[in-house]
């Protein structure tokens, strides 16, 4: 506004702030600012409200939590408020409660639906996004308490057959619980299943409760009915439960009144619950007799407003022709196939990198997400996932999902290519004019050639939050380079020669700039590694530079620069087997541990073996990895509980370890664990495929024994790469053209 300008805001905010015992905002804006590099964007505003959004919720937690532990809370509060617990948290000066050493769950659902309701790690349901939750217990007619939530120990697990389900078993006291949660459609129309089994001797109720939570914190219920059917309960005055037998006592509460487990020993019955506060609980009770199970079914439609969901498919479709694993490690064969259905449920349109705290688009996870796709073979949800790219650039070309990521324009192109080459299809028209505006915008947006040693790369930015403040970020650059390159190679084969020989210039002189501040900031460091950014020393944060190796391939495996890297990150930055990042999320992260054993994997080196290995035993029960890994409780600390990108990147490691390019051939084998290929009782061959390639699709098999075996059959685009066969512990192959199996020998 024009009158703004005039306005002196900035005096009447000092004064006010000042006045009343506040330090001056304006003054700590600049001081904070001092300590990144000048940007455009000081921070996105997207992470702005997404935090804002996130402590206000927190800050409700302060004020309800801890004045009423009397409650029974979600397992993440009951573990991380209790004082012997190796995942208390002191509240102290924190104004605000957040869940920080349990961010662990695991979504349900049907491919192509957007409705994703997540199980917590004691099988606390919360069906709608952000919204409240449905937990069961069992209590005894002597008194005993089966509460899942308040347990140390129970067994969850997930079940991949015709549908995705959780199933969580907890006993205690003889009481026995199974809850069992799957998503399922019923004429179109999503709906979220549960089926409870309850045992308890002597006699005692199932419960079924209604908690104004979720693993988030409070999430607000103002007025719960069970209606007349006794079938159905009503929340907010709208049909949200659906008993598969009617309830035999049924009891309501208020926050006044207390939690609804202070009320379980009323004779009186209440079919209402109403809160101003909107800490509204309830219980449905179903009688269970002694000796006998009950079985109750409870239902909850998803996407009440919505229209039938038309495009959704049944999971035996949506896994069709897609890229199979099967091997003799039991934990690893079940993260790929656990893995592959995540991509899945977070690919129904957008890609989606979380069912809960990421359940926004970033281009950053979108690129690594569309890679697991294609290399799962699942081309046409990747096509579709990129149809939704251009809507989403801006006008000068800036592929947007967040202001001040310089990295997303490298990323947008460099995926484009890779569907292009993986499912040897031309380039779609929709996405010429995006891709070519995409380009110019990254050869716009370098600085000046000032001498410096950001002089020509991209401007100070926030990048991946995880790499520090704003700052001129070699992840940056690097995807831009792979971006021009990558945008050179579709014009080159479109026949846009004019753009093409732009854009590969742009590219080379993009990479030259870059190996010049490289070579300088060498020189300042002693040694060989890249750091974060030319202004950095090496911390953490130097975890983005791997990018360079993985997955750009800008460098070759060998690389002294790389090398040096990966011993620095190795030596400094690992905890418990994997690498730990200090900034922001503050955890063990395995899509990133994933990141340093690719580039081990490209350079031979069998480490990569044991950073697999570290990585499957951090996953949970139910196969899954949040975003950063609390290094004690090993629950999640950061982002989302159940990371998709993190699952990508396993797809994507096992794809590697099979098969992976590398320049102008293809690798084999080069990170299956030796143990796999020597003679066992079973003999059982390891098989993969079909598996695409930018050469064209491949299928593995491979016999172990005492002479291992490996076999390939081949659709190849045009003529065959030249293939070398690389396995750990064995001699390596170059193979002959024609040749489609070779016998292996021990080193």
């Amino acid at each position: 506004m024009p009158w703004m300008k005039w306005l002196p805001w900035r005096f009447f905010v000092r004064r006010f702030a000042t006045a009343h015992g506040f330090l001056d905002p304006l003054t700590l804006v600049a001081r904070l600012q001092r300590f990144a590099e000048p940007s455009e964007v000081s921070e996105p505003i997207e992470l702005l409200r997404a935090g804002a959004v996130f402590h206000a919720r927190a800050l409700i937690n302060s004020k309800v939590i801890q004045h009423n532990l009397d409650w029974v809370w979600p397992y993440w509060i009951q573990r991380q408020f209790d004082p012997y617990d190796k995942s208390f948290i002191p509240r102290a000066f924190s104004i605000s409660h957040c869940n920080l050493s349990h961010r662990n769950w695991t979504a349900v659902g049907v491919p192509d639906c957007e409705e994703l309701p997540v199980v917590d790690p004691r099988g606390l349901l919360t069906p709608h996004y952000d919204g409240w939750s449905i937990d069961t217990w069992v209590i005894s007619d002597q008194g005993a308490e089966l509460i899942p939530s308040t347990l140390k120990y129970c067994n969850q697990h997930q079940e991949l057959g015709d549908n995705i389900a959780v199933v969580t078993e907890s006993h205690h006291k003889g009481m026995k619980l199974r809850n069992h949660i799957s998503a399922e459609l019923l004429k179109g129309r999503p709906r979220c299943v549960l089926k409870l089994n309850a045992q308890c001797p002597g006699g005692g109720w199932l419960m079924v409760v209604l908690r104004p939570c979720n693993p988030e914190g409070i999430s607000f219920v103002h007025k719960v009915r069970l209606d007349d059917s006794g079938r159905r309960w009503l929340i907010e005055d709208k049909p949200a439960v659906e008993f598969g037998q009617p309830v035999d006592k049924h009891l309501a509460s208020n926050y006044k009144g207390g939690d609804i487990y202070l009320h379980l020993r009323d004779e009186e019955c209440r079919r209402e619950g109403l809160c101003n506060v909107g800490m509204a609980s309830a219980a449905a009770m179903f009688r269970i007799e002694d000796r006998k199970p009950r079985v109750v079914d409870v239902s909850i439609p998803l996407a009440i407003e919505e229209p039938p969901q038309k495009s959704s498919v049944c999971w035996e479709k949506a896994l069709e022709g897609h890229c199979a694993l099967t091997i003799p490690d039991a934990k690893f064969q079940f993260l790929y196939d656990s893995a592959i259905r995540t991509l899945i449920l977070h690919s129904p349109k957008d890609v989606y990198p979380g069912p809960y705290t990421y359940k926004r688009f970033w281009f950053r996870d979108a690129a690594f997400m569309i890679q697991s796709l294609l290399f799962a073979g699942l081309i046409s949800r990747a096509e579709r996932a990129l149809d939704q790219f251009a809507h989403r650039q801006k006008r000068d070309g800036f592929f947007h999902s967040q202001d001040g990521e310089w990295d997303s324009n490298g990323e947008a192109l460099w995926i484009f290519n890779l569907y292009c080459e993986q499912a040897n299809k031309p380039l779609k028209q929709a996405w010429c004019e995006p891709i070519v505006k995409g380009a110019k915008w990254i050869i716009g947006k370098r600085l000046p050639m000032d001498g410096s040693l950001c002089g020509g790369l991209l401007p100070a930015g926030f990048s991946a939050e995880h790499l520090g403040p704003n700052d001129c970020y070699y992840w940056d650059d690097f995807w831009g380079v792979a971006g021009l390159h990558s945008a050179a190679s579709i014009c080159t084969r479109e026949g846009m020669d004019d753009d093409a020989h732009r854009f590969k210039t742009a590219a080379n002189d993009f990479q030259r700039t870059i190996d010049n501040s490289l070579q300088g900031v060498q020189q300042r460091l002693g040694r060989a590694a890249m750091p974060a950014s030319p202004n950095r020393r090496l911390d953490a944060g130097a975890i983005g530079s791997i990018a360079a190796g993985y997955p750009l391939q800008l460098y070759p495996p060998d690389d002294p620069r790389l090398q040096d890297l990966t011993e620095y990150l190795m030596d400094n930055c690992f905890v418990s087997g994997g690498f730990f990042q200090d900034m922001i999320h503050s955890g063990i992260n395995a899509y990133l541990t994933l990141h340093i054993a690719q580039v081990l994997l490209r350079a031979g080196d069998p480490r990569c073996l044991a950073l697999m290995r570290s990585v499957a035993d951090l996953a949970s029960p139910t196969g899954q990895w949040p975003e950063a890994i609390h290094p004690h409780s090993l629950g999640g600390c950061m982002g989302d509980g159940q990371h998709a990108w993190a699952a990508a990147e396993w797809v994507a490691m096992q794809r590697n370890c099979f098969v992976r390019e590398e320049q102008d051939a293809l690798v084999l084998i080069s990170g299956l664990p030796p143990e796999w290929l020597k003679e066992t009782d079973s003999q059982e061959p390891i098989r993969f495929g079909p598996a695409p390639t930018r050469f064209g699709l491949i299928t593995l098999e491979i016999n172990p024994g005492t002479t291992p075996k490996v076999t390939w059959a081949a659709d190849w685009h045009g003529k065959p790469p030249a293939i070398a066969v690389k396995p750990i512990g064995f001699k390596p192959v170059l193979v002959s053209e024609g040749v489609r199996s070779v016998e292996l020998n021990a080193q």
